[in-house]
């Protein structure tokens, strides 16, 4: 089992930035962080493999950025330039294998670990 737990989440106005954290117990190829506002599906919004290669929503690319540090074993999400319909609670997610094409899968389903979720609230 790899447990994850997040942090960073938080109220900000729109246009500001915050910074996720996921503090992992040992990374898997496929890491991400999700998103899901009330109502509505889970959605992928970042992903990055183990080669460091990163996939991104339409919705955040330009804003947001995934990154990780192997040896704190961690995963960051910078958001910049947040928006009012960012709000939503984030979760951290592991597990998922390699796609056959390369790269991670976008999709809930394949990740079998999540974090608790640390909720970003935007207002306008």
């Amino acid at each position: 089992q790899v447990q994850l737990v997040e942090s960073g989440g938080g109220s900000v106005q729109a246009g500001g930035s915050l910074r996720l954290s996921c503090a992992a117990s040992g990374f898997t190829y496929c890491m991400g962080w999700f998103r899901q506002a009330p109502g509505k599906e889970r959605e992928g919004v970042a992903t990055v493999d183990g080669l460091g290669r990163t996939s991104y929503a339409d919705s955040v690319k330009g804003r947001f950025t995934i990154s990780k540090d192997k040896a704190k074993n961690t995963l960051y999400l910078q958001m910049n330039s947040l928006k009012p319909e960012d709000t939503a609670m984030y979760y951290c997610a592991a597990g998922a294998p390699a796609t056959g094409w390369g790269g991670c899968s976008p999709i809930a389903i394949g990740y079998n670990y999540w974090g608790q979720g640390t909720q970003v609230t935007v207002s306008s």
